[in-house]
């Protein structure tokens, strides 16, 4: 297969090898990664300044933006032919519930589906794994299977590993997006000179861990499979919309 991979933890991250490495085994894989860390990047393109795309290794490349900027170059300014599938990862923390809204990893997944090719998204639940290896096992089991996926032409799939020895992993489970509490509030300080900063605060606490969710297969050992889409129309809030709007007129 021919494969564009992409991360937000930065072209050096130790997740990023595992998986460039082990591709490249046994695929054509080119990567495309921000040149640092780029946690947190969301969707965001870089449109006010210009692009590096400097080459580190045979086919890996480093660029001075985002995982959006990254996977977008690599898919249209890079590939001379199109790839199978775009992969982003792996990732250093996990990306579950809302925390997709503001991922990098996610994001890159989702501007290769943007552009027209299935994409997945695989993260470790821990910001320093131990077990990166059941990712990467998890990724070549799954790459394969991809070209069965009954609508692969819109696949984004978010995955989450439990930070575990692949033998200790109970198998995968299709989950729906579970849901934080609101974050903590941002961190008032100062710097050195006296002039006041804030840091933004710790993610929330989870809120909604039902069974059916990727927080709960995660936490029970198993490895979260999340379908996920880019189409934001809540649909069904189209009905209502239109009657609230036709009373507001009519009352006016």
């Amino acid at each position: 297969m021919n494969i564009l991979l992409s991360n937000d933890d930065g072209f050096q991250a130790p997740g990023l090898t595992a998986l460039r490495l082990a591709l490249a085994a046994q695929h054509h894989v080119i990567t495309v990664a921000p040149d640092r860390d780029r946690s947190g990047a969301s969707n965001s393109l870089t449109l006010v300044n210009p692009l590096r795309l400097r080459p580190q290794a045979e086919n890996l490349y480093s660029v001075n933006g985002t995982p959006t900027d990254c996977v977008h170059l690599g898919l249209t300014g890079l590939y001379a032919s199109p790839p199978d599938i775009v992969i982003s990862g792996i990732n250093s923390g996990p990306n579950l519930g809302d925390d997709v809204l503001y991922s990098g990893t996610v994001a890159a997944a989702m501007e290769g589906r943007h552009l027209g090719y299935p994409s997945l998204a695989v993260s470790m639940n821990s910001h320093d794994p131990s077990h990166l290896q059941s990712a990467v096992n998890a990724v070549l089991y799954l790459l394969p299977l991809t070209h069965q996926y009954p609508d692969r032409s819109h696949m984004i799939l978010n995955i989450n590993v439990p930070n575990l020895p692949w033998e200790q992993i109970r198998g995968f489970k299709v989950t729906r997006l579970g849901q934080r509490h609101y974050s903590e509030p941002a961190i008032r300080s100062t710097d050195p000179r006296g002039r006041e900063i804030f840091w933004v605060g710790a993610v929330g606490s989870i809120a909604d861990a039902g069974e059916d969710t990727d927080f709960h297969a995660v936490e029970q050992g198993y490895i979260s499979i999340t379908p996920i889409h880019s189409d934001l129309t809540r649909y069904q809030a189209l009905a209502c919309t239109q009657q609230w709007l036709e009373e507001q007129a009519h009352g006016s």
